[in-house]
């Protein structure tokens, strides 16, 4: 098993997590954010249980398939997180077309909400893009 496919099943136990986390007590506040952080509707866990389930697919398939989904997956995950930081939305929800923008925002609370999709976008998408080389 190569070194992508193993990286594949951490991104599904990751995106499997961050599905569950409205489910679990104790891990939301009041107003519904996560951490006190983010908020995550049905539509956020859809997408995490879909990506979720294309890296275990990827993972077991082949190192060609983990590949094309961490640089796939990467790019798109990464880019969300971006369009976040500058925008308060990303547009993996359809965020960036449904509301308008907050602009940038220096913020801890912003820079936190938008810290996973720029750190497991970036490594996805520089995982594959090694490997891709290699």
């Amino acid at each position: 098993m190569s070194t992508v496919q193993k990286i594949c099943f951490f991104y599904f136990a990751t995106l499997m997590v961050a599905a569950s986390l409205n489910y679990i007590p104790g891990l939301t506040d009041d107003q519904g954010l996560a951490f006190g952080i983010f908020a995550l509707d049905l539509y956020d866990d859809a997408l995490h249980v879909a990506s979720a389930l294309w890296a275990l697919i990827a993972g077991l398939r082949s190192r060609t398939a983990a590949r094309l989904f961490l640089i796939l997956f990467g790019a798109a995950y990464l880019g969300d997180g971006v369009f976040g930081f500058f925008t308060g939305y990303g547009f993996l929800d359809m965020g960036i077309f449904t509301n308008a923008s907050l602009g940038i925002d220096l913020s801890l609370g912003r820079i936190l909400a938008n810290l996973p999709h720029l750190a497991l976008g970036g490594f996805a998408l520089l995982a594959g893009l090694r490997d891709a080389r290699s």
